[in-house]
């Protein structure tokens, strides 16, 4: 049988010309944006390592939902902090960086990085074009930097900037409100070795320098990547599905759908955050992760008001206050930023922000404590007449990821005196860890410490429980509130009944105390 020729191939791009051109303009296009996105995180970075008051770690900004090619954009500000120095050195020497460029210098380090170490770039913007046409004085400079420091290679300049940085594997939490984890670990196990933690139920772990980001699981919220330790806080206050619980400072939002997922969506959460920005990305978390018991208060944890209803009958309350982030300085890559070198913990132990930062925490765990005090005196009348006292507050967490004493043991051992007075005394979150607190004050021995160097992270966590009342002395009291009711005149009822018709105002309350007080002797 005789086949029929076969036609000959199309001529290459007959029909499209242009479309090699398209390809390259639209790489560079994308190139040009991230370059711009990269400058305006850099800017942020730098400006609050500057003032040692940075609100979000480099991979926060960078995964917020304002960055649209995070891929390009992490690459290039890592890169860019990583060859900062050498990239500063080069502008100084070319005497580039006039007071004309000064005010866009973020995006010429980003562009200078791409120039001298990067990609080829087109001239597509007039920082780029700027330093295209002074790309010879910056490679002149550059290899005049390699000799005065009398190294061959420009990697051997970088080798005097950096620090060593451990790997750990990756940790990603299973959103149990979307997927089961037995589900989660088929699809991950498809393309990734994976295993079940032994000690966080929902966490699972991964090989280091697994990238997830992209994963289809994670952009629909069914996966968390989130560090183990951070995820022990969620689990150390182990909130009861239907409980109400009051989340201090919220954002970004992991620990709180981490809550709305041990509590199976059930109960109602009450996220605070008190700047504006964060809250986007505390609403952007809980949007994501499909919890729906969750309410935004968009206010200062010390400015809530506990005998406000939306307040009333918490029954657990979650503080991580923000800290000085020195137990995942490695996570947050803090070792790219300007201010890291040798010495930087002791230097930042001892720094007025830590203190600082310690005076916010005191009196943030103060205030947590002290919210089950706001309807003392009702519940003490609600006592004396023989009614249940509403739900009060029974577990709080307190948690930071430092490493220092001063945000952590001791702030725990100046709020003990009031906790005692408040009927709180401390627990053992995870009774099986090994690593616990420092030994400065009794009872150091029940908060927990993870390490950044064995555990990868460095947490510290501390259980506050309410003592629950198991002597006879309350039903005593009740027996004589019955007793002495009953042989009381008709006319002490009538006040008593009358008392409890006032609504529970400043001097009501006092009164309605003093009234009972003198017709109640109290046991001691």
């Amino acid at each position: 049988m005789v086949h029929p020729p076969r036609p000959p191939p199309p001529p290459k791009d007959k029909k499209h010309p242009n479309r090699r051109m398209n390809s390259k303009k639209a790489v560079e296009r994308s190139a040009y944006f991230a370059r711009r996105e990269a400058a305006r995180v850099l800017r942020q970075v730098l400006q609050g390592d500057a003032r040692r008051r940075a609100t979000a770690s480099i991979k926060s900004l960078i995964y917020g939902p304002s960055v649209r090619n995070k891929k390009a954009t992490f690459a290039l500000v890592c890169q860019t902090l990583k060859y900062l120095p050498l990239v500063k050195d080069v502008l100084a020497r070319t005497k580039l960086l006039t007071c004309k460029w000064q005010k866009q210098e973020e995006l010429i380090f980003v562009t200078a990085y791409d120039v001298l170490f990067g990609q080829d770039i087109a001239m597509t913007g007039d920082v780029e074009k700027f330093l295209m046409l002074h790309k010879d004085a910056l490679q002149t400079a550059l290899a005049q930097l390699c000799l005065t420091q009398k190294v061959k290679y420009v990697e051997d300049l970088l080798l005097k900037n950096q620090n060593p940085v451990i790997s750990k594997p990756r940790y990603v939490r299973v959103n149990t409100l979307k997927m089961d984890v037995e589900s989660a670990i088929q699809e991950i196990g498809k393309t990734n070795k994976v295993t079940k933690d032994d000690m966080v139920p929902d966490m699972l772990v991964l090989p280091s320098g697994v990238d997830l980001h992209d994963h289809p699981l994670v952009k629909n919220g069914s996966m968390f990547l989130q560090g183990k330790a951070s995820s022990m806080v969620a689990v150390a206050l182990s909130p009861k599905p239907g409980w109400k619980v009051l989340d201090g400072c919220a954002a970004p939002g992991n620990k709180t759908i981490h809550l709305a997922a041990l509590m199976k969506g059930k109960g109602n959460i009450i996220a605070c955050e008190l700047h504006k920005e964060r809250v986007k990305v505390l609403e952007d978390t809980i949007r994501r992760s499909g919890a729906t018991n969750v309410d935004i208060v968009h206010g200062d944890f010390l400015d809530i008001d506990p005998k406000d209803p939306l307040f009333a009958k918490v029954r657990a309350i979650l503080l991580d206050p923000s800290c000085s982030g020195s137990g995942i300085s490695a996570k947050r890559l803090d070792h790219l930023l300007p201010s890291y070198s040798k010495g930087h913990d002791v230097d930042t132990a001892t720094s007025q922000r830590v203190k600082k930062l310690a005076a916010f925490q005191r009196k943030a765990l103060a205030h947590a404590l002290s919210c089950r005090n706001s309807c003392r005196c009702r519940e003490n009348i609600m006592s004396f007449l023989g009614h249940y006292a509403v739900p009060d507050v029974e577990r709080l967490v307190y948690s930071t990821c430092s490493i220092y004493q001063t945000e952590n043991e001791d702030v725990i051992k100046s709020v003990l005196p009031l906790a005692r007075s408040l009927n709180f005394e401390l627990a053992t979150p995870f009774p099986q860890w090994p690593r616990r607190g420092l030994p400065v004050f009794e009872g150091s021995e029940l908060v927990l410490r993870t390490d950044p160097t064995e555990d990868m992270e460095g947490f510290f966590i501390a259980l506050f429980v309410r003592k629950k009342s198991t002597n006879s002395s309350g039903k005593m009291m009740k027996k004589k509130i019955r007793e002495s009711s009953s042989c009381s005149t008709m006319k002490n009822h009538r006040k008593r009944k009358r008392l409890m018709t006032y609504p529970f105002c400043r001097m009501s309350r006092m009164w309605s105390y003093r009234a009972l007080a003198r017709q109640i002797p109290t046991e001691r």
